[in-house]
C-alpha cells in the first residue's frame, strides 16, 4: 500500500520571480514521492480576497497558507500543500493556492494569465474566489477565462483551429466552483428563494445584441458556460467584524460569524466529497510523479515562449512512464525466469515454455503501466528486449549443457584414454574389448541426469575427436582379418553418419520450436494490445459521451434563451466531437500491430 505524505505546511511549487515562472525542486521531490492518486484543488482570485483561508480549512488546519491582512499580496506564484485525503482513503489531496490576481505591486496581467491557466491545467477542481456579488465588474475581473484559447492548446496539430481546441477543452478542464465572499444579497428572484447555483446560472445569462457592449457582457459568460459545464456556487457571509479580519487565523470559532462557519463547512464538505481524482485523456489517473511531469512540461513551455499543450504534456509523460514500464516488465521477466529456470534444461521446449509464461506476465506488467504508446514503439522495444532475453537464455542453456557434458565426458572417458595410452588394447582381441568398454561408457554417459540439450552433440563430437585412436586400435588387432577391418570401418562410418543425420534432424526441430515460439510471442503481444485498445476505446467513448451530453445540455439552454448564433457555434463543436467519436470505431485490425 502506498505511503501517505504528511507535509507540516505548504511549500512553493512555482515561484514567480521578476515575471519569470520557476519550478521549485523541493516541491517536485515531494510530488515524486506521492504514489497515490491525487485530487487537485486550485484556488484563484483577486489578491486579498481570503483564498488562503479556504485552502487552510480544506487541509483541516487554521494555519498554513499565509493570510494577508493588508493590501500587499502574500502568496507569490503557486503554493502547494499535500495532505492525506480526509474522505478518500488511499488518495492524496493536493491544494494549490495561487498568488492574487491584479496585485498592485506587480501590475503584470501577462503573469496573472499564466497563473490562471496553470491552475486550470493542473487541477481537477478549480475554485474562483471573489468578493461580493456576480456583477459586471466581477465578470470583467474574470477576463482571463476569455483568453484561455490564446493560452492553452489542446492538440499539437497545426491544423487544429479555435473551434476544435474549444471542443476539446471540456474533456480535460476541471470542475468550476465560484466562491462569493462577503455576500450580502438576499437570494430571491420574483420573491421566490433561489439557491446559490440558481444565482450563478442567472448571472451567466446572455444579453441579446450585437454591439460591442453586449459582446463584452456575453464573452466571459459564454466562456464559463462553454468551458465549465460542471459548475457550482457557494456564498459566504463576512467571517467576523472588520477589526478582527486581520487576525482571522487566530480567532476562535466562537469569535466567527456562525453563518460563515456553517458555509465554510458546507463548502469543504462538497469539495472533499465531489472533487474527482485528476485524470488525463483516456482515464489515466494522475499521481504525484505524473503531476510533477505536467508541472515541468507546462512551465517549460511557458518559459520558452510557447503555449502549454495538453497533448504534448501527456505525450511527454507517456515517454517517461512507458520507458519505465518497459524496464519494469523486463525486471519482472528476469525475476520470474531467475526463480523458475535451472540450467541446463533437459529440452529446449521446457525452456521456451518457461519463457512464454514469463513473457506473458511481463507484457501484462507493461500493459498495466503504459499509456499513449504512439505507434506501439515502446511495446516493440519490449518485444525486442524479450526476444533477446529468450535468445540469451537459449545460449546460456546451450553453454551450461555443453559445460556439464564436457565435464561428464572427461570424468567418464578419461580412464579409458589412460588405458589406451598404457597399451591395454594394443593386443590381439583388443579392439573388441575396446568397443565393448566404449559402449559401456556411452551407456553410463546417457544415464547421467541433467545433461541438457547438448548431450548427443557433445558425445558425438567427443567420439569423432577419438576416431584416430579407435582406428589405430583396430588396425593393430591381429585377430581381425583385413575384410573384418574394412567392415568395421564401414560400420563406424555408417554409425557416425546416422548420428550426424540425427543431430541435423534435432537441429531442424529446435529451429521449428524457435519459430513457433516467435509466432506465439507475436500473438501474445497482439492479443494483450488488442484487449488494451478495446479498454481504452471504451474509456474514451465514455469520456466523449459525457462531454457530448454536457455540450448538448448547454446548447439546449442557449436555444431556450433565444441565442441561435451561439447555439450554432456550439453545434459546430458538437459535430467535431461526434466526428471524433466515429474515429474511435475504426477496426482494431487496421491499427493493432507491433511488427
Amino acid at each position: 500500500m502506498a505511503a501517505e505524505i504528511h507535509m507540516t505546511g505548504p511549500v512553493s511549487l512555482i515561484d514567480n520571480t521578476e515575471g519569470q515562472l520557476v519550478v521549485n525542486p523541493e516541491a517536485l521531490k515531494i510530488l515524486s514521492a506521492v504514489t497515490q492518486p491525487v485530487v487537485v484543488v486550485a484556488i484563484v482570485g483577486l489578491y486579498r480576497t481570503g483564498k488562503s483561508y479556504l485552502m487552510n480549512r480544506l487541509a483541516g488546519k487554521n494555519k498554513g497558507f499565509p493570510l494577508g491582512s493588508t493590501v500587499k499580496s502574500h502568496t507569490k506564484g503557486i503554493w502547494m500543500w499535500c495532505v492525506p485525503h480526509p474522505k478518500k482513503p488511499g488518495h492524496t489531496l493536493v491544494l494549490l493556492d495561487t498568488e492574487g490576481l491584479g496585485d498592485i505591486e506587480k501590475g503584470d496581467n501577462e503573469n496573472d494569465s499564466w497563473i490562471f491557466s496553470l491552475a486550470i491545467l493542473l487541477s481537477s477542481t478549480f475554485v474562483y474566489n471573489s468578493m461580493g456579488t456576480i456583477n459586471q465588474q466581477a465578470m470583467d475581473q474574470l477576463h482571463y477565462v476569455t483568453e484561455l484559447t490564446d493560452r492553452i492548446k489542446a492538440s499539437s496539430s497545426p491544423d487544429n483551429n479555435y473551434v476544435e481546441d474549444s471542443a476539446d477543452f471540456v474533456s480535460f478542464f476541471p470542475a468550476f466552483v465560484w466562491a462569493l465572499r462577503d455576500f450580502s444579497l438576499e437570494l430571491k428572484t420574483d420573491e421566490e428563494p433561489i439557491t446559490p447555483d440558481d444565482y450563478l446560472e442567472l448571472s451567466l445569462k446572455l444579453r441579446k445584441g450585437a454591439d460591442i457592449k453586449s459582446k463584452s457582457f456575453n464573452d466571459p459568460r459564454l466562456c464559463i458556460r462553454k468551458f465549465f459545464p460542471k459548475r457550482k456556487c457557494f456564498i459566504f457571509d463576512r467571517p467576523a467584524w472588520r477589526k478582527n479580519l486581520a487576525h482571522l487565523e487566530q480567532l476562535k470559532e466562537e469569535d466567527l460569524n456562525p453563518d460563515f462557519i456553517e458555509q465554510v463547512a458546507e463548502f469543504c464538505s462538497y469539495i472533499l466529497s465531489h472533487s474527482n481524482v485528476k485524470t488525463l485523456s483516456g482515464g489515466i489517473t494522475v499521481n504525484g510523479p505524473r503531476l510533477e511531469s505536467l508541472v515541468l512540461t507546462y512551465v517549460s513551455a511557458i518559459s520558452s515562449g510557447d503555449l502549454p499543450c495538453i497533448e504534448n504534456a501527456v505525450l511527454a509523460l507517456a515517454q517517461i512512464e512507458n520507458s519505465a514500464a518497459v524496464q519494469k516488465a523486463i525486471a519482472h521477466y528476469d525475476q520470474q525466469m531467475g526463480q523458475k529456470v535451472q540450467l541446463p534444461m533437459e529440452t529446449l521446449q521446457e525452456l521456451l515454455d518457461l519463457h512464454r509464461d514469463s513473457e506473458r506476465e511481463a507484457i501484462e506488467v507493461f500493459i498495466r503501466s503504459s499509456f499513449k504508446d504512439v505507434d506501439h514503439l515502446f511495446q516493440k522495444e519490449l518485444a525486442a528486449q524479450l526476444d533477446k532475453k529468450r535468445d540469451d537464455f537459449c545460449e546460456q542453456n546451450r553453454k551450461a549443457s555443453s559445460d556439464r557434458c564436457s565435464a561428464l565426458l572427461q570424468d567418464i572417458f578419461s580412464p579409458l584414454e589412460e588405458e589406451v595410452k598404457e597399451g591395454i588394447y594394443s593386443k590381439p582381441g583388443g579392439y573388441r574389448l575396446f568397443i565393448h568398454k566404449l559402449q559401456d561408457l556411452k551407456k553410463k554417459f546417457y544415464e547421467e541426469p541433467n545433461k541438457g540439450i547438448q548431450a548427443e552433440e557433445m558425445l558425438q563430437m567427443y567420439l569423432q575427436s577419438k576416431e584416430s585412436m579407435t582406428d589405430a586400435i583396430l588396425q593393430t588387432d591381429q585377430t581381425l582379418t583385413t575384410k573384418e577391418k574394412e567392415i568395421e570401418v564401414e560400420r563406424v562410418k555408417a554409425e557416425s553418419a546416422q548420428a550426424s543425420a540425427k543431430m541435423l534432424e534435432e537441429m531442424q526441430r529446435k529451429n521449428e520450436q524457435m519459430m513457433e515460439q516467435k509466432e506465439r510471442s507475436y500473438q501474445e503481444h497482439v492479443k494483450q494490445l488488442t484487449e488494451k485498445m478495446e479498454r481504452d476505446r471504451a474509456q474514451l467513448l465514455q469520456e466523449q459521451e459525457t462531454t457530448l451530453a454536457l455540450k448538448l445540455q448547454e446548447q439546449e439552454r442557449l436555444l431556450k434563451e433565444g441565442f441561435e448564433n451561439e447555439s450554432r457555434r456550439m453545434q459546430n463543436e458538437i459535430q467535431i466531437l461526434r466526428n471524433a467519436m466515429k474515429n474511435v470505431f475504426f477496426p482494431l485490425s487496421r491499427r493493432c500491430t507491433i511488427s
